[in-house]
């Protein structure tokens, strides 16, 4: 077998078993002149195991908080991102069991 082959066998698995890899969900904190709102982007294609849009999103948000710190990153946000803007920290991938899968989560660049 080539490397070629096997590269092209894992990407189909993955494709047609998101199952068994998760669901990628972006991450952010989108800036208004009242507040900071933590916004989760859902992918098109989800789960069917995810019944509950606010389990999830409580889920992904727990996991960027024990991932970087509250309030590093809360201020990073601040004097990096303009009213009306989002900042994006990253993606959380998550199995409907609540298994974090993977993640690239960390605070904006300054």
């Amino acid at each position: 077998m080539s490397d070629h082959g096997d590269d092209d066998a894992t990407v189909t698995a993955d494709a047609e078993s998101p199952v068994a890899e998760g669901d990628t969900f972006g991450v952010g904190i989108h800036v208004t002149s009242e507040e900071f709102r933590f916004v989760v982007h859902v992918p098109s294609e989800i789960d069917s195991g995810w019944s509950d849009p606010d389990e999830f999103q409580r889920l992904i948000e727990q996991v960027t908080w024990d991932t970087l710190d509250q309030r590093a990153t809360l201020q990073a946000v601040a004097r990096t991102t303009a009213e009306e803007e989002t900042a994006t920290l990253g993606t959380v991938t998550m199995r409907p069991d609540g298994e974090v899968v993977e993640h690239s989560l960390a605070p904006p660049d300054e």
